[in-house]
Parts: structure tokens; sequence; C-alpha cells
């Protein structure tokens, strides 16, 4: 190798060596210009972590807990003790209970406690089931012109039961032709006009 040859590897090498250096100072510098942002970033994504573990473990122990109070209920129905467990763990789940306790005692007073329910579908259910156990006319309309009913046409079929038991055949028959031909009841609706009243 010549001179020449010697002095060009070493100017490369010197200048190769000379980036590094270069990009290590660069680096150095945003290191030292970004570390509290890049030493809180990384604090919060552990909090995050961390937070959401804890989160899903607590909400764990909090659902076993809830069915383990349930099942203790459907051993011994007048724990109050339990009963209160489950309200303070799981309201929706209690709301539940409650729902079923009143359906099987048609206890009216309890249902219509329920029709303030935040849980999916009680404060509907609660409030047909009063309205049916009562027999109550106004009620049952009532209930039948709500938007989402889930047992509208049911609701309107007891109340043209109760119309035509009271004589009031021309409202019974208005009250059954509400009832579209597509519902699981239009049969029943069908017969009645047909036989119920004329």
């Amino acid at each position: 190798m010549s001179l020449k040859d010697n002095i060009e590897m070493v100017k490369d090498e010197l200048t190769s060596e000379e980036k590094f250096f270069e990009k290590a100072v660069v680096t150095e510098k945003f290191v030292k210009k970004y570390k509290n942002v890049m030493i809180g970033s990384v604090v919060a994504i552990t909090l995050f972590v961390v937070g959401n573990i804890t989160y899903n473990i607590n909400k764990e122990h909090t659902l076993e807990a809830a069915n383990e109070a349930l099942l203790k209920l459907e051993a011994n129905p007048k724990d109050e003790a339990t009963l209160a467990t489950l309200a303070s763990l799981s309201p929706a789940l209690h709301d539940v209970w409650m729902y079923s306790q009143a359906v099987v005692a048609k206890n009216v007073k309890e249902l219509e406690k329920l029709q303030s329910s935040k849980a999916l579908l009680i404060d509907d259910l609660s409030t047909y089931e009063a309205a049916q156990n009562l027999q109550d006319l106004n009620k049952l309309e009532n209930y039948s012109e709500k938007q989402n009913a889930i047992y509208r046409d049911l609701a309107q079929v007891q109340a043209a039961i109760i119309l035509m038991k009271e004589k009031k055949l021309d409202e019974a028959h208005s009250k059954l032709s509400m009832i579209s031909t597509s519902s699981p009841l239009a049969q029943v609706s069908r017969a009645l006009m047909h036989y119920g009243v004329k």
C-alpha cells in the first residue's frame, strides 16, 4: 500500500469517527433537551398500564363478589345484609333480583319503585308488570303508548279485554285493531275481535 492510500484510509476513518461523534453529540443534546418529556411519557404510560390493570382486577373482584351475593340470595331470599351488599356492589343486578322477586310475589309497590331503575329493561318491564297486576286500564294504555315498549301489543290486548269486561266493545275493537298484522299477537287480536267483540 502506498502512503497516499494510507492517508486516504486514515482520512476516511477520521471522517466516519467524526460523523459518529457528531451524531452522538446531536443525540446527547436531544436527550438533554427532551429528557423530562421522555421521562414523563414513560411514567405516564406506566401509570396508565398499572391503573388499567388495577381497574380490571377491581372490576373482576366486584363482579365475583356480586355473583356470590346473588348465589346467597338464591339460597336465602330474606337475607337483608346480602341484599344490601348486592345493592352496593352492583345496583343493576340488585334491581334485576328485586324485579324477579316482585314478579313472583306480584308486589306492585316494589314494581312501581323499579320503574325508575337504571338497569337495562327493568324500568320498562316493571311498568308493564305493575299495570298488568293492577289491571289498570289507564296504566296499560300509557304503557302501550310508549315509543319502545317491549310488551306494547300485549298491553293493548289486555286493555281490550278490560274494555270488553266493561262492555265498551267499540273501544276494545279500536285497541285490537291497533295491533300490527306482523305482531305475534295478531292472531289473538283477530280471535278476540271475531269472538269477543261483535
